[in-house]
């Protein structure tokens, strides 16, 4: 953005849909810019355009942009900040950009890892599965083993989780192949076959 900067005095800001701002210098129109830049960069009429304001106009629309992106993929669906990290560098968005919008979200509450792992980690032990094949899915997610092993934690034992799977249901090797395939371990398997004998 700062090379293509050229010295001027905001003559006009108009605000336009979506939180933008259209911006005028010397009487012609510029760029058009998101309002939260406007506002962190003290932009105003009568205000120099000047190449320590082009800096800082360029630096708040990476941060605007990281930022949107980001918010963007969480209104998707809940995802861990090792996911959101990845697509923003994917994307091309700085470093300093991303640290930035990714510390705004997690400061709003709108990202945090422990959250998106105990959720997934229980919606997948609903649906059958076994640690293993959790801890699998979480670290896919980029989460760090340490909030990995508190979300299994939280989650009823695993050979229990097991014991109402087959409850009412004929003991075969399929039907444990089934439950090894889907994650569950040696113990709880050997577990299920105690009680089951």
């Amino acid at each position: 953005m700062t090379r293509s900067i050229v010295a001027g005095t905001v003559t006009s800001l108009r605000e336009r849909k979506r939180g933008r701002v259209e911006v005028e210098l010397d009487g012609e129109p510029w760029r058009v810019v998101p309002a939260a830049v406007v506002v962190r960069t003290e932009l105003r009429v009568g205000r120099r355009l000047d190449r320590e304001l082009a800096r800082l106009l360029a630096r708040e629309l990476r941060r605007a942009n990281a930022l949107a992106r980001a918010t963007r993929a969480l209104s998707a669906r809940d995802r861990s900040r090792g996911e959101l990290e990845a697509r923003l560098d994917e994307a091309g968005v700085s470093g300093s950009a991303r640290e930035e919008a990714l510390g705004s979200l997690e400061a709003s509450g709108l990202l945090d890892d422990t959250r998106v792992a105990e959720s997934r980690a229980g919606d997948m032990a609903r649906r059958g599965y076994g640690n293993a094949a959790i801890r699998s899915d979480l670290r896919a997610r980029r989460i760090d083993s340490e909030t990995i092993s508190a979300a299994l934690e939280a989650l009823e034992p695993e050979s229990d989780r097991a014991l109402r799977l087959v409850e009412g249901k004929e003991r075969t090797p399929a039907l444990l192949r089934r439950l090894a395939s889907r994650g569950f371990s040696r113990d709880s398997l050997e577990a299920l076959e105690s009680h089951l004998a």
